[in-house]
């Protein structure tokens, strides 16, 4: 199984919201070898900015070196898959930018996104073959 993390999965573990022990333990799954779990390094982008705003650079960084600690694959480029799939989305539904290119990383790779965001994603959820993952 492959999952994609949208940037509020990660927010949701770090700061012990709701839904955060259902992220836990996909990342234990990609701990054992059971799954793998990837991002697009756009939302982890999204992430370090949300805790730069509350913690500063050194508290940011100090969540960054926690995630890259953890068993996910960061997807560094958008290609023209990922690129095209971005725009198709963003036109179509008129969702954020990070959720758009978050969204096509887990379309390229055939994953499942892991979401909290209904209201972005329950409309594509009704018309796409796109798999998702809500964690609350």
């Amino acid at each position: 199984m492959i999952y994609v993390l949208d940037a509020c999965a990660l927010m949701a573990l770090f700061k012990g919201e709701n839904g955060a022990d259902k992220v836990e333990a996909l990342i234990t799954e990609a701990v054992t070898g059971q799954s793998g779990i990837y991002m697009n390094t756009i939302n982890l982008i999204e992430v370090y900015y949300l805790f730069y705003r509350k913690a500063g650079k050194s508290g940011a960084d100090v969540i960054l070196e926690k995630i890259y600690d953890m068993p996910i694959n960061f997807i560094n480029t958008v290609d023209t898959t990922i690129f095209s799939e971005t725009a198709r989305l963003k036109a179509q539904y008129a969702i954020p930018l990070g959720d758009s290119i978050g969204l096509a990383t887990a379309i390229k790779l055939g994953g499942t996104f892991v979401t909290s965001d209904h209201d972005d994603f329950e409309e594509i959820e009704k018309t796409e073959n796109i798999s998702f993952f809500w964690f609350r």
